[in-house]
């Protein structure tokens, strides 16, 4: 009988570390500053602060409410880009080895028809 709970306790104590692991990355939360978005460079103390700040940027800044002129004044200027994209790379996530690019595509008048978080 001890042997059982000894048993339930530790299957317990398990899904209860796994859980803390797994919604640790959905708990981080950084407020979005475009300050810090412009400025960010990656180094390891802070590799993962754009992504951090992506639920907020996408949450409280309507991206597809905005053309090219508002992105640049707002996430400043791309990693990379096309004619009709923007790339905004985000850095290493947390959760693990993977790096990720914002994208954000427009129309021919320049204003935003939708954006992507790509994870790689």
């Amino acid at each position: 009988m001890l042997k059982k709970q000894i048993k339930y306790s530790f299957l317990v104590l398990g899904v209860f570390i796994s859980a803390v692991f797994f919604l640790k990355g959905n708990l981080v939360h950084e407020t979005f500053n475009s300050k810090d978005w412009i400025e960010w460079v990656e180094n390891e103390q802070d590799w993962s602060l754009r992504w951090d700040m992506m639920n907020s940027l996408r949450n409280n800044h309507n991206l597809k409410e905005k053309n090219k002129s508002d992105i640049l004044k707002l996430l400043g200027k791309p990693t990379s880009k096309s004619k009709t994209e923007f790339y905004y790379y985000l850095g290493m996530a947390k959760s693990g080895i993977d790096t990720g690019t914002l994208t954000i595509k427009f129309d021919e008048r320049e204003n935003v028809t939708n954006f992507k978080v790509h994870r790689s």
